[in-house]
C-alpha cells in the first residue's frame, strides 16, 4: 500500500481505511506518505464490516476524484463474505504463500475483480509455479484479472495503476451520467 500511495499520490488524492486485529503499524506507515489513514482494530475479529467503514468515513475527508483504499484484515477467508460498499475487490497473494491458495480459499478469489500476485522479485528464490497459481485462480473465477507485481522492484505496478485509473474513470463517468439524468 505504501508503494502504491507513493507512486500515485501526484495523480490522485488517496485515503485509506486500514483494518488489523491490533496495532496501528500499517496506518502509521501509510500516514508517513502524507495520505490520511484511519486505523480500525477488530480485536478478535477477522474482518471489517460495513458498519465499521461507515464510522471511519465519518472521520475521513474524501477528495473529489480521489481513491479510497480499504485494506481489510490480512486473511483470505473472512473478508470475502462482507460487502463494504467497495467498487472493486482486489486480492493480494504473495508468491511465498503457495500456488494452491486460490483452491484452498476460493471465496476471496471468486469475490475479487483482480488478483495481484505480489513479491515477484522473490520468484528466483522460492519454489512457486506462477502459471499453476494463475490457472487455479481462474478455475475459481474465470473473469478474474491477474497481474504479477513486486512492490519492492515496481514490476507490474504500472499495469495495476492503469487498471485503477481505468476503473476510476468509469466511476467518474457513471457518476456524471447519474447526475445528468437527475
Amino acid at each position: 500500500m505504501v508503494r502504491v500511495i507513493t507512486d500515485l499520490k501526484d495523480r490522485f488524492p488517496i485515503a485509506v481505511i486500514e483494518g488489523d486485529q491490533q496495532t496501528s503499524n500499517d496506518a502509521d506507515r501509510i500516514r508517513a506518505t502524507g495520505a490520511p489513514a484511519i486505523q480500525l482494530n477488530t480485536g478478535k475479529g477477522c474482518h471489517l464490516d460495513a458498519h465499521m467503514i461507515a464510522h471511519a468515513l465519518d472521520e475521513l475527508t474524501l477528495a473529489e476524484g480521489g481513491l479510497l483504499f480499504i485494506e481489510n484484515v490480512g486473511n483470505l477467508v473472512c473478508p470475502a463474505a462482507f460487502d463494504l460498499g467497495e467498487a472493486h475487490k482486489v486480492v493480494v497473494l504473495s508468491v511465498t504463500e503457495g500456488e494452491d491458495k486460490p483452491l484452498k480459499y476460493p471465496e476471496m478469489f471468486a469475490a475479487s475483480d483482480l488478483l495481484l500476485l505480489n513479491k515477484a522479485d522473490l520468484l528466483p528464490h522460492v519454489d512457486f509455479d506462477v502459471g499453476l497459481c494463475l490457472a487455479n485462480a481462474l478455475k475459481v473465477n474465470p473473469d478474474l484479472q491477474t497481474l504479477v507485481v513486486s512492490a519492492r522492484s515496481g514490476e507490474g505496478l504500472q499495469a495495476f495503476y492503469a487498471w485503477l485509473e481505468g476503473r476510476a474513470a468509469r466511476q467518474i463517468r457513471a457518476k456524471a451520467g447519474v447526475a445528468a439524468v437527475k
